[in-house]
């Protein structure tokens, strides 16, 4: 499903928000009535709310046109909820690069 998300939003989004969003997840209910959408978002403050409310504007629509696409009886109700993941990633990396540096500089000046 999650493969169908991103085939169906991630065109869509770069064309109509300003910042890059990436499906990172699907969570369905154990009943299969509901499904979780996992997204993230780089880019400002600003960026994640627009993302937030345009994402939420076409749930329908998406999950219609999912139902269409999946083939099934009943398709589920589709909720989007922002995921931190990448955006943590990418800050521990910056906070071990810097590390590095730092570790690198005092091996200069122990030389």
């Amino acid at each position: 499903m999650l493969r169908d998300v991103r085939m169906l939003l991630e065109q869509e989004c770069a064309s109509n928000l300003d910042a890059m969003v990436t499906f990172t997840d699907v969570e369905l209910s154990g009943d299969l009535r509901y499904a979780t959408i996992f997204y993230s978002v780089l880019g400002e403050e600003k960026s994640k709310q627009k993302a937030f409310s345009y994402l939420n504007k076409i749930s329908k629509r998406v999950q219609a046109r999912l139902g269409n696409l999946l083939r099934i009886k009943n398709t589920p109700e589709i909720k989007f909820k922002f995921d931190p993941s990448i955006e943590n990633g990418m800050k521990i990396e910056k906070l071990l690069n810097e590390i590095s540096k730092d570790n690198d500089k005092n091996r200069e000046k122990n030389i």
